[in-house]
């Protein structure tokens, strides 16, 4: 009798473009021999929509609407850094009170941002409930971001040299009552997942990336500061008014899929105290600089002038960028979030590069899932944290 012999083909497998826990259009190409993943190909370019270039063909003013389709969980950060380039750029000072309401608003955003990570985590490490529960504290923030600016996710809220609009009436007290609530729900996340024996069976020592490792690919936010560096923008660029505040750079040194988790757990609570001394301390005065109105290039229109009667009544601010180049950035949730810009002495930029920090995290994806089981993919692509629509922009 032949003893039939153990065969030793590789399967191929897509995940994705539209796997559900894929989040967004990513396409993953798995080798995989029987469960061990061989090689993993991430695909990306399925949510491309050509960013940069709309943005050489716009103001930035007109551009603003756009760049909350970047990253649409953390919309605020997006609008940050559009206004913070060319606000260096032209060297304009931002009013105290202002800074304060950007400083508010970034901080509800990067907890909206977080909570919208960890429930689909969950939900694709096999925890149903938190997903439902992040809506209930998520829904108060788009309560508090509709309150203020009219809109729940694509706010068009920041301007060059401060914001839209002030805070209503009310306001304040409502968002330090979200506050006091909140820590109560990250209270409850920690007791349900944080020492859960089958969550920390799935993400303990899965997905370890080293300090040097996680410096040598780039990586940044809560994937740097889980590797064990303490590396945060807010601290080290001191952008905004972060440096008027007490908080803590939150960071484990395990540099697992758990120490990810714990980073975004604590830096949760610690955006709760920095909105917390941001409301108690927000001083009056403008919300806006006015200043920046004398780098309008509008000539002043005639009544019976064709442009003011048939093209538009009230021309949009036009904001010239001087003839030079520089590069700003912000800590958004995913990482470091930067502007390549390069003016030419017109209204619109010469060349607009933007750095995601989702894209560049997302490199290390096919190291990490070598040698790994294939339920650890979702596991580990979780823990990064991605969004397409920055990474393929």
């Amino acid at each position: 009798m032949t003893v039939p012999s153990t065969r030793k083909d590789l399967m191929i497998v897509n995940m994705g473009p539209h796997h559900p826990s894929m989040h967004g259009v990513l396409r993953l190409i798995v080798t995989l021999d029987g469960e061990d993943v061989i090689d993993c190909e991430p695909i990306l370019g399925y949510l491309h929509r050509g960013m940069e270039k709309i943005a050489e063909n716009r103001t930035i003013i007109q551009y603003l609407p756009y760049v909350t389709r970047w990253d649409y969980l953390a919309t605020m950060f997006t609008e940050a850094i559009t206004v913070n380039a060319p606000e260096q750029l032209g060297n304009i000072q931002v009013p105290k009170r202002a800074s304060y309401i950007r400083v508010i608003m970034l901080e509800l955003s990067r907890i909206a941002s977080h909570l919208l990570w960890l429930g689909p985590f969950m939900a694709d490490i096999g925890a149903q409930t938190p997903f439902f529960y992040i809506f209930r504290e998520r829904e108060l923030i788009y309560d508090l971001f509709e309150a203020a600016t009219g809109m729940r996710m694509m706010h068009n809220f920041f301007r060059i040299g401060g914001v839209a609009a002030d805070l209503p009436h009310g306001w304040v007290d409502k968002c330090l009552d979200f506050c006091d609530y909140f820590l109560t729900g990250i209270a409850e996340y920690q007791k349900l997942i944080t020492r859960n024996p089958i969550f920390l069976e799935r993400v303990e020592g899965v997905g370890i990336i080293g300090g040097e490792e996680a410096i040598n690919w780039g990586l940044s936010g809560p994937m740097l500061r889980a590797s064990g560096i303490q590396w945060d923008l807010r601290k080290v660029d001191r952008y905004e008014c972060y440096d008027e505040f007490d908080w803590e750079v939150q960071w484990q040194k395990e540099g697992d899929s758990l120490a990810r988790y714990l980073v975004r757990i604590s830096e949760m609570t610690e955006s709760i105290k920095i909105i917390q001394q941001a409301l108690e301390g927000i001083p009056g005065g403008p919300y806006e600089n006015l200043e920046i109105r004398r780098f309008d290039r509008v000539k002043d229109t005639v009544w019976n002038e064709f442009d003011y009667r048939f093209i538009s009544k009230k021309p949009s601010p036009t904001f010239e960028l001087s003839k030079q180049e520089l590069y700003a950035r912000v800590e958004a949730p995913k990482g470091e979030l930067g502007i390549f810009l390069i003016g030419d002495k017109g209204v619109f930029p010469w060349r607009y590069k933007i750095r995601p920090p989702g894209f560049i995290n997302l490199q290390i994806l096919p190291q990490l899932v070598k040698r790994m089981k294939l339920a650890d993919i979702m596991t580990i692509l979780g823990s990064i944290d991605i969004i397409m629509g920055e990474v393929d922009r």
